[in-house]
């Protein structure tokens, strides 16, 4: 039975192998690798919770589990803005905790081969928090390292819950 599990688990891995969900941020497409997606839900209504950095904009109950939220504009020190209908939420799991990332817009899945991939420019401070950066349809992508991004933040939020 185990055995089973483990071999489900890396077909799964095998599926989703360089399969990303890409989204906007400002006019700036940027993706995660599907893995790590868990669905998109349209923005709802949030709980705040004190003492956290302005980027966690609180909590949400989705199907009784709770989630902490980011607001992807503001982690990356843009200027927040008004959502609109376009604004979702990416759940997301990262390391068998799930939060959900706050984006302006998803545009779509999409296949992007290894070859299409280029490591970060050396010393820029976006490396922080992107793996790569490649390019769909003639358009840049930055692709999210979100283990870098989030690992922080989820000790943060179990912390302060």
């Amino acid at each position: 039975m185990a055995g089973e599990v483990l071999s489900m688990e890396q077909d799964r891995r095998t599926e989703l192998e360089d399969r990303y969900l890409l989204f906007y941020i400002e006019q700036m497409l940027h993706s995660v690798e599907l893995q790590y997606v868990i669905e998109i839900i349209t923005v709802q209504r949030v709980t705040h919770l004190p003492n956290l950095p302005e980027y966690v904009k609180g909590i949400i109950n989705l199907r009784g589990k709770v989630i902490p939220v980011i607001d992807i504009r503001l982690k990356l020190g843009m200027e927040e803005r008004p959502y609109d209908d376009k604004t979702c939420i990416v759940v997301i799991d990262i390391n068998e905790m799930h939060i959900g990332l706050i984006v302006d817009s998803v545009s779509e899945v999409v296949t992007i081969s290894e070859e299409s991939i280029s490591a970060t420019p050396p010393g820029d401070v976006a490396a922080k928090y992107i793996a790569s950066i490649s390019t769909h349809n003639g358009t840049t992508v930055l692709n999210i390292d979100c283990e870098k991004l989030f690992v922080n933040d989820l000790e943060t939020v179990v912390a302060n819950a």
